[in-house]
């Protein structure tokens, strides 16, 4: 399942720099699907976008994960990375988006091409 970051975030930043598929922005920061992927282009809600084109930030306050782009480092690292580095330990499992493993995987896949 991707990951959260919950409102104890400090807005320290360590958490963003050690994410392999740029899933974490600062609060009130556009997002794009390409940043940290091979996306050219993608489906957002049934509809053919460029990857480059910004996305409305998930909060203003906190850093915040991309759910679509978080694969809990799966295929990466043994653990997901936000979370080993977070200072407040607010970086944790999103329960209302459960992944299996072969999900994250396949999350993987797109994202990046391998």
């Amino acid at each position: 399942m991707a990951l959260r970051i919950t409102e104890a975030c400090i807005n320290c930043g360590a958490c963003a720099v050690e994410c392999p598929n740029t899933a974490i922005y600062e609060g009130g920061t556009e997002w794009q699907w390409a940043e940290g992927t091979q996306l050219k282009t993608v489906e957002v809600q049934g509809e053919i976008v460029e990857a480059t084109q910004p996305q409305a930030p998930y909060t203003d306050d906190t850093f915040y994960i991309v759910t679509d782009k978080c694969t809990e480092c799966v295929g990466f690292h043994e653990e997901p990375q936000c979370a080993a580095v977070c200072p407040v330990d607010c970086c944790v499992l999103d329960l209302d988006h459960p992944e299996t493993k072969e999900a994250l995987l396949e999350k993987k896949q797109f994202l990046h091409g391998c």
